[in-house]
């Protein structure tokens, strides 16, 4: 049965909801579980998905829409309870003491803000500036239909945005970048989903120690990968400035991308500066590496699956995610900038490559990061081989049925395609499992290649929750299995422990993101 309900003005973040999602769908009766705002985009995706009822239909954007299906009304009631708890959690003062007054708007808190420094003022400067009075920076996570007018707010005040909503429309992202850009001030976003500034992680980020390199990314997940292989390399990362992906477009002009730039480059704590991106737009191309070349410092920089351009002596192009991170350390040590990938014996893997021809002859990617999804592609053009996506590099493989691999074949598991009723894959790994399955049915599967991605709001045992699909999927047949961790040690999952679930499970382990691709591709070709 499915079974639907309404919170009227009630909002959470997209974090908040698919973290109560991952909770319900622990049940086997409940076999889906969606809280989605009730904006128009949403809407839209409910009703292809075939669950957007009359009532839903009727929401407004303000409103939280809830769906499950499940085995019967127990089943139902129960989960309605679970999200109602969940929605409620830590909203009650206890102990007896006062709640602490938190603030609801933007508005509120700039006013508790000026609050608190006129009466630091008044007290002659002696009580020391609270947290709220010092703030510089917001963090917005609202429906996109409101998303922008909020960002518009922080940027005429003088405040720094990291924008986590998605669906702002370009003319209003454009519009609120160009006042931030007059007003000196940074927006991150929208649909910025990664940044640490000044050893705060904001978003989907990794622990990693603070250092002397300083990060711009287009690309969420590859900006995890690099700060993370930098981390794993001994340094360290001053700030990393996530742009989000439609920056680089030539509607925006590289706004974020170049004042980010420009600010790392004046950045006494920054000695070397990386670049992650997709190839952006030729003109943005042309200033971004110009400005790169007048940065007064070593720019290293990846644009994944574009061609090398003609750069200044300072600025070093890589094209790889590895590359980019081993280049910045290098660099940050004075050394030259490093280029390749650890070639080292894959222990455990086939003698020889398998062939090309006959049956089990293809690499399926089952990938929870984008950027990594991108990177694989990328290797496998690079070795000789075609692959079909949801998310092609070449517009002309967009896989025609995205419930079944065609040849070679890439999928970004948290592309809105998979994720409608469901939570991205970094937090409920149920879609990916259920397509191990699928992968490993198939004959034509010769190599399964799967990422791990660790940080903050992410699933706390990601491995763990694979292990099982995999092994019983190599139980069926000898399928290899390529696997890597995005993290470190010190992200609460523990990158150790997740490489050692995986090895246990039979997966061969690689190093990095990069290191996985080009293992895969090596597998399948002769």
């Amino acid at each position: 049965m499915i079974v639907s309900r309404i919170k009227p003005n009630l909002y959470k973040d997209s974090v908040a909801l698919m973290r109560i999602a991952e909770k319900l769908l622990a049940d086997p009766a409940i076999t889906l579980a969606t809280l989605v705002m009730a904006t128009p985009a949403n809407k839209d995706i409910l009703k292809e998905a075939g669950l957007l009822n009359t009532q839903a239909d009727g929401a407004a954007p303000s409103d939280l829409i809830i769906v499950i299906e499940c085995a019967d009304e127990a089943v139902a009631n129960a989960a309605f309870d679970l999200i109602d708890s969940s929605l409620a959690g830590g909203s009650q003062a206890g102990g007896g003491k006062a709640e602490e007054v938190v603030p609801r708007s933007l508005n509120m808190a700039l006013g508790m803000a000026a609050s608190t420094r006129s009466a630091s003022e008044a007290a002659q400067a002696t009580a020391p500036s609270t947290p709220l009075s010092a703030a510089n920076l917001v963090q917005i996570s609202v429906p996109g239909a409101y998303a922008g007018a909020e960002a518009l707010k922080a940027v005429k005040a003088g405040l720094n945005v990291f924008l986590f909503s998605d669906n702002v429309p370009l003319e209003q992202e454009r519009a609120i970048k160009q006042l931030a850009l007059r007003k000196g001030v940074l927006v991150m976003g929208p649909d910025c989903g990664t940044a640490i500034i000044g050893g705060v992680p904001l978003g989907f980020a990794n622990v990693v120690r603070r250092g002397d390199i300083g990060l711009i990314g287009a690309s969420g997940t590859g900006l995890q990968e690099v700060t993370a292989q930098i981390h794993l390399m001994g340094a360290g990362v001053s700030h990393a400035i996530g742009t989000g992906g439609r920056d680089v477009k030539a509607e925006i002009g590289g706004i974020t991308m170049l004042m980010a730039l420009d600010l790392l480059a004046a950045d006494p704590a920054t000695r070397v500066i990386g670049i992650i991106s997709k190839p952006p737009a030729p003109a943005v191309m042309s200033e971004v590496i110009a400005r790169a070349g007048r940065a007064g410092k070593p720019v290293v920089t990846v644009f994944l699956g574009g061609a090398l351009v003609t750069a200044s002596s300072n600025v070093h192009q890589t094209t790889t995610l590895h590359d980019c991170a081993a280049s910045c350390v290098a660099l940050a040590r004075g050394h030259v900038a490093a280029s390749g990938i650890d070639r080292k014996p894959l222990v455990g893997a086939p003698p020889s490559p398998m062939p090309v021809k006959g049956s089990g002859r293809y690499v399926r990617g089952l990938f929870s990061g984008g950027t990594f999804c991108t990177e694989a592609q990328v290797a496998l053009r690079d070795a000789g081989i075609d692959c079909w996506s949801n998310v092609p590099i070449d517009k002309q493989r967009a896989l025609p049925d995205l419930q079944r691999s065609h040849e070679h074949t890439m999928l970004d598991l948290g592309d809105d395609d998979f994720t409608v009723g469901k939570p991205h894959p970094m937090i409920d790994p149920s879609t990916r499992i259920a397509r191990i399955a699928q992968e490993a049915a198939d004959p034509d599967t010769a190599v399964l290649l799967v990422d791990i991605v660790l940080g903050y709001a992410g699933h706390m045992d990601p491995a763990g929750a694979l292990s099982q699909a995999i092994m019983q999927a190599k139980a069926k047949r000898d399928l290899p299995v390529v696997a890597f961790v995005c993290g470190t040690e010190e992200d609460p999952q523990i990158r150790s422990k997740q490489e050692t679930a995986l090895k246990a499970a039979g997966c061969l382990v690689a190093s990095s993101s990069t290191q996985a691709a080009a293992w895969a591709a090596s597998l399948v070709t002769v």
